[in-house]
């Protein structure tokens, strides 16, 4: 024999009639959080920010940094 049951209910009845707690304010907290902290990370981002943080002392180094590089691009490498 077969029993089928439908019962038509929110989740939030379902929650309140087995006596699980509700965690939406925990979630909504928890998820703003989540947000502040991306949007901070995002603002990080930015290109100018990152270039301060990667090279303190501004475009002499990035110049410095450019010249070295194509020197050891335009390098012989039979002389080493």
């Amino acid at each position: 024999m077969k029993v089928h049951i439908d019962i038509d209910c929110t989740p939030e009845e379902a929650r309140t009639f087995f006596g699980l707690p509700d965690l939406q304010p925990m979630q909504e907290a928890v998820m703003k959080e989540m947000q502040d902290r991306m949007t901070a990370a995002m603002r990080s981002m930015d290109p100018e920010t990152l270039m301060k943080t990667w090279l303190p002392a501004g475009i002499a180094n990035l110049e410095q940094m450019q010249k070295a590089f194509w020197q050891q691009f335009a390098a012989d490498p039979k002389k080493k």
